[in-house]
C-alpha cells in the first residue's frame, strides 16, 4: 500500500541536513550553555550563533530573539507578558484585538485573560474567506487598546492575512498616540504557517512580535522563537535561572536551537525571487502547482464540495475543502486506509467532535463543516501522489454519501 504524508501543516520531517547539524550537540558538543568551562561555552556559540542566523532571516536583532519550545509557548509568553507589562507600567485594563480565527493557543489565552479580569479582548469577523477586514479593525480600536494579535497564514483553511496592512494602519494610529502622549499600540503576528513560504521581515510587515514553532518547517518538534522588538515591554512567564535574557528560564534546548537556524539558514541560502506575499517563488513553485492541481481536480471530480479559504490569496501548502453529505472523520479513516494522511481542520483540535472554530466564523454552517479536510502539501510530495489521491477521494466520498441516512 502507497504511503502519502498530506498533513504537512500539522507536522513536517526532520530536514536531513538539520539531523547532520544537529547529531553532534547530542553527543560531543553536549555542554551546558550556562557553564563557564569549554563544553559549556561551545554550547553557548551554537545558540548565539543560531539566534544570529534566526535574526538574519527576519531582519531583526539577534538580541531580539527569544527561543522556546513552541509557538504555543511563544505566544502565551507574548500576551500574558505583555498584558502584565502593560498593567504594571499604567494601571489599566488593557484592550486586546485579535481574531475568530486564530489559532487555539491565542484564542485559549486571550479567554484565559480575560477570565482574570486583566484584559478586554474584541474578536473580530472575516470574510467568507477567512480575510480580516482593515475597516473592521480600524473600528475597533480604543483608547486603551494596546495589542493587535492577527495571524499571517490560518493554520486551516491557508488564506494569507494582510499584515502589512495591519501594520501600516498601526503605524498610522501610532504616530497620532505619540503626538499626543498616549502609548503606542503594539503588533503581534503568529508565523507558524508562514515562515518558510511568505516573507517575514518584521521591518516590513510592521510587527512587534513574531511568534514561530520549528516542526511546521522541517525541524524538530519541541522548538519555537518569539521576536521581541527592542524596548517592547514584557514580563517573564516561567521563572528560574534566567536564561533567554531573562524573557524564557530554562536549561536552552541546543541541539534543536541548532536545528531551527539550519533549516532557516537553508532558506536564506537559496536564491529567490519573491512575488507580491513575498513568497519564495523558487521553493514554492513546485508545491503551488501541486496545490492547484489537487484542488481544480477535487472541485471538478467530486460533487457538492466547497474549497474552503481564498481561492488565490493563500499559502502555497493548503488546501482544504468541505464536502456536503460527508463527515470529516469517515472520510480520514478511509484516506488513511488508503495510505493517505489528511486532517479534518488543526491538528490541535482534530480530535474534537465540535466543528472547526474556524469555517463556523467564515460562515460555513456547522453540518457543512463537519465534512471539512485538509491537505498540506510539503517538500517531498510528488505529482503521482496528487494523482493518486485524486484517484482513491472521488471514490471515498462517494460510497460515504450512499451510506450516510437519507433525511
Amino acid at each position: 500500500m502507497k504511503k502519502i504524508y498530506l498533513d504537512n501543516a500539522a507536522t513536517t520531517a526532520v530536514h536531513p541536513e538539520v539531523i547532520k547539524a544537529i547529531l553532534p550537540y547530542f553527543t560531543q558538543k553536549f555542554g551546558n550553555a550556562s557553564e563557564p568551562h569549554q563544553w559549556g561555552q561551545e554550547a553557548k556559540m551554537a545558540i548565539e550563533e543560531s539566534r544570529r542566523i534566526i535574526a538574519n532571516f527576519l531582519g531583526a536583532k539577534p538580541e531580539e530573539i527569544i527561543f522556546t519550545s513552541c509557538a504555543t509557548e511563544s505566544i502565551n509568553l507574548c500576551h500574558k507578558g505583555f498584558v502584565e507589562a502593560v498593567r504594571s507600567q499604567k494601571g489599566v485594563t488593557p484592550h486586546i484585538i485579535t481574531t475568530l480565527i486564530e489559532h487555539k493557543a491565542v484564542l485559549e489565552t486571550c479567554k484565559h485573560l480575560e477570565k482574570l479580569g486583566v484584559a478586554e479582548v474584541t474578536y473580530l469577523p472575516v470574510d467568507k474567506y477567512g480575510l480580516v477586514k482593515i475597516e473592521d479593525l480600524k473600528k475597533a480600536i480604543k483608547p486603551d487598546t494596546i495589542l493587535v494579535s492577527v495571524m499571517y497564514v490560518n493554520n486551516e483553511v491557508g488564506t494569507i492575512e494582510p499584515i502589512r496592512e495591519i501594520g501600516q494602519l498601526i503605524k498610522r494610529v501610532n504616530q497620532s498616540l505619540i503626538t499626543n502622549h498616549q502609548p503606542p499600540i503594539y503588533f503581534h503576528t503568529d508565523a507558524t504557517q508562514a515562515i518558510q513560504y511568505l516573507d517575514c521581515d518584521v521591518d516590513k510587515l510592521g510587527v512587534d512580535f513574531l511568534s514561530f514553532t520549528g516542526h511546521k518547517f522541517y525541524a524538530p518538534k519541541g522548538i519555537g522563537g518569539l521576536y521581541v522588538r527592542k524596548g517592547t515591554p514584557l514580563v517573564r512567564q516561567q521563572d528560574g535561572g534566567g536564561q533567554e535574557k531573562e524573557l524564557r528560564s530554562g536549561t536552552e534546548n541546543v541541539p534543536y536551537i541548532v536545528g531551527i537556524a539550519k533549516v532557516l539558514q537553508l532558506t536564506i541560502n537559496k536564491p529567490a525571487s519573491r512575488d507580491s506575499f513575498g513568497m519564495q517563488q523558487l521553493t514554492t513553485k513546485r508545491i503551488t502547482r501541486l496545490r492547484d492541481k489537487l484542488i481544480k481536480g477535487v472541485l471538478e471530480k467530486i460533487p457538492e464540495t466547497i474549497l474552503t479559504g481564498h481561492p488565490t490569496i493563500r499559502s502555497p501548502h493548503i488546501a482544504s475543502f468541505c464536502f456536503n453529505g460527508a463527515e470529516g472523520e469517515a472520510i480520514l479513516l478511509r484516506l488513511d486506509a488508503e495510505g493517505i494522511a489528511a486532517s479534518s481542520g488543526s491538528a490541535c483540535t482534530s480530535g474534537s467532535l465540535e466543528p472547526s472554530h474556524v469555517l463556523l466564523a467564515m460562515g460555513i454552517p456547522a453540518e457543512v463543516a463537519h465534512g471539512s479536510i485538509r491537505f498540506s502539501l510539503g517538500r517531498e510530495t510528488t505529482e503521482e501522489e496528487i494523482d493518486y489521491v485524486l484517484e482513491k477521494l472521488p471514490k471515498i466520498i462517494k460510497e460515504i454519501r450512499e451510506m450516510a441516512p437519507k433525511l
